[in-house]
């Protein structure tokens, strides 16, 4: 059978049922599953019907407008607090604007998890997913080969990783963290500090800023002191007291006077033992957080790095969308910049630092 001829049957099929499954139209058509989505991507491409994961729906008015075959993309994310809070409802947002229907798997960083929610959120037949995965850049070696299975658009959120570790490159949109790194020095380098300690939590944003960091020492020419304390988010118990307290010994050992902490949490629990043990926070010890989530809420209001999340879902979502109305546009990989708000931990140029 010539493509022309399955063209003209799929549409058919389309007609009559509303929606397509590849399953079927293998059955249907007599030719492979590779064929058939080979059919269905040229369809897309004329606009004669849209791409769902395993299979198509229509792209009339009529179409759209239907419950049951309202343009709708999945979105998958490690957490739907905190962090991806504010990226969920950007990308959220935009699909509202796109009148799209937006549908939500949380991982929880888990990589059995997150295969489990790839299934459910693809199978009610997604047209394109939005996904920041369970694992991160740092320990893309380790990435489920499952990504490079889906057969619809996708957008890596905060995830910058493509071959070897899969089989293709994907759009991408994520905060350039290293350049949020260099925010912070510069701010610290700017009030005189020359030697700063970094407290990084295993986290996937770490990775770059060990990136950045270490990039923004050399430029500043300042020295940093990265320690493997494990800090505490809250600073109630004797093991957490005692965490806290062996991080504030290095510091003074190094001879650091400014401190970075990822992340907000960790930066209000060492304010607090800053001060339980007599040390004026911004004029002894001064703090900068990164992730600016709840940073404005600590006892000494914690200046800090602020990556621009909801915006990054609004781009993710955008660039996922505009995908699917114009599937030959180029593969993007897009980075946002961090800002910095700048509140009274850290202090001011006015403030000078203590002999």
């Amino acid at each position: 059978m010539l493509a022309q001829e399955r063209h003209e049957l799929i549409l058919r099929s389309l007609r009559r049922h509303g929606r397509l499954r590849v399953a079927d139209l293998v059955d249907e058509l007599g030719v492979s599953a590779i064929t058939v989505r080979r059919d269905l991507a040229e369809l897309d491409s004329a606009g004669l019907l849209r791409r769902v994961h395993g299979g198509a729906i229509g792209t009339s008015a009529a179409d759209q407008a239907s419950p049951g075959n309202r343009l709708t993309i999945g979105i998958v994310v490690p957490s739907a607090k905190s962090y991806y809070s504010d990226v969920i409802r950007g990308a959220e947002a935009i699909a509202d604007r796109y009148g799209a229907r937006l549908v939500l798997g949380v991982s929880g960083y888990d990589v059995t998890a997150e295969r489990e929610r790839l299934d459910k959120v693809l199978g009610i037949g997604v047209a394109g997913l939005l996904i920041s995965t369970a694992l991160g850049d740092g320990d893309a070696d380790r990435m489920d080969s499952r990504l490079d299975d889906i057969d619809v658009p996708v957008v890596l959120m905060e995830r910058a990783f493509g071959f070897p570790d899969v089989g293709r490159e994907y759009d991408h949109v994520r905060t350039d963290h290293a350049y949020g790194a260099m925010l912070a020095l510069r701010r610290f380098v700017a009030l005189g500090h020359r030697r700063i300690a970094i407290n990084l939590q295993s986290t996937v944003t770490a990775y770059w800023l060990r990136l950045g960091i270490e990039a923004a020492a050399k430029a500043l020419g300042v020295e940093v002191f990265l320690s493997p304390v494990d800090l505490p988010a809250h600073g109630e118990d004797p093991g957490a007291v005692a965490q806290l307290d062996a991080f504030l010994a290095e510091c003074e050992s190094f001879g650091s006077r400014a401190v970075l902490v990822h992340s907000d949490e960790h930066g209000a629990s060492l304010v607090e033992r800053a001060m339980d043990l007599g040390l004026r926070v911004p004029e002894d010890l001064a703090v900068i957080a990164y992730n600016d989530v709840t940073a404005s809420l600590a006892v000494v209001p914690l200046t800090a790095v602020c990556p621009p999340r909801r915006s990054l879902g609004e781009t993710a979502c955008d660039l996922l969308l505009r995908k699917l109305q114009s599937p030959r546009t180029p593969t993007q990989h897009l980075s946002l910049l961090p800002t910095l708000n700048t509140r009274t931990s850290c202090g001011t140029a006015e403030q000078p630092l203590p002999r």
